[in-house]
């Protein structure tokens, strides 16, 4: 049984470039589409240079759930993955796709999370309240920003002197690491789950 995901992205793409080429060599999990809300967004580049379709699906376009749904079971896809995607996914999408949006977060949820909490702005709250501590989480993806079902957690020191550009390398290298790893476990777990 084969996987069709679809990466989202609204901005540089590390993490869905990251993705692609850790699927590339399995024969059960293909990304197969790249969408992005910005027009601009280097994602797209990245996608081209892997042979990956991407389309441009702009910020009004997202208020009718309906077309992008046509759009992702035109391309037969099972799951989707936001990988810094900075819209919020409507209602009618994550019905038809329950447990099957995974978004990543730069920081341990339920701290730093909800509206206007993505990238530096997240780094940024972290380093000003002086945490010990910063990490990833990775959860399933419901109506509210940042509150779903957690996946996974992955944690980093924050040491006194870290400025947030500091704390923002540690999160992408905890990123680059789990982010694929854990995708992969639950789409294991799901095709367990439907045999």
């Amino acid at each position: 049984m084969e996987l069709n995901l679809a990466i989202l992205a609204s901005g540089s793409g590390t993490n869905a470039e990251n993705i692609i080429k850790y699927f590339q060599s399995n024969n059960k999990i293909n990304v197969s589409l790249v969408i992005t809300n910005n027009p601009n967004a280097f994602v797209i580049q990245r996608a081209k240079a892997l042979n990956i379709d991407s389309l441009v699906i702009k910020n009004e376009e997202w208020k009718n759930p309906q077309n992008i749904l046509e759009i992702l079971k035109l391309h037969k896809i099972d799951f989707i993955i936001l990988a810094g995607f900075l819209l919020r996914i409507k209602k009618d999408i994550i019905n038809i796709y329950p447990n099957k949006i995974i978004n990543i977060h730069p920081a341990l949820l339920p701290k730093y999370g909800g509206k206007g909490m993505y990238g530096d702005n997240v780094h940024k709250a972290v380093i000003n309240a002086q945490e010990k501590e910063s990490g990833i989480t990775i959860h399933f993806c419901n109506e509210f920003y940042d509150q779903g079902d957690i996946i996974f957690q992955a944690k980093c020191s924050v040491q006194p002197e870290d400025t947030y550009e500091d704390l923002a390398n540690k999160i992408h290298q905890l990123e680059y690491k789990h982010f694929p790893v854990v995708i992969e476990n639950v789409l294991r777990q799901y095709v367990d789950s439907i045999r």
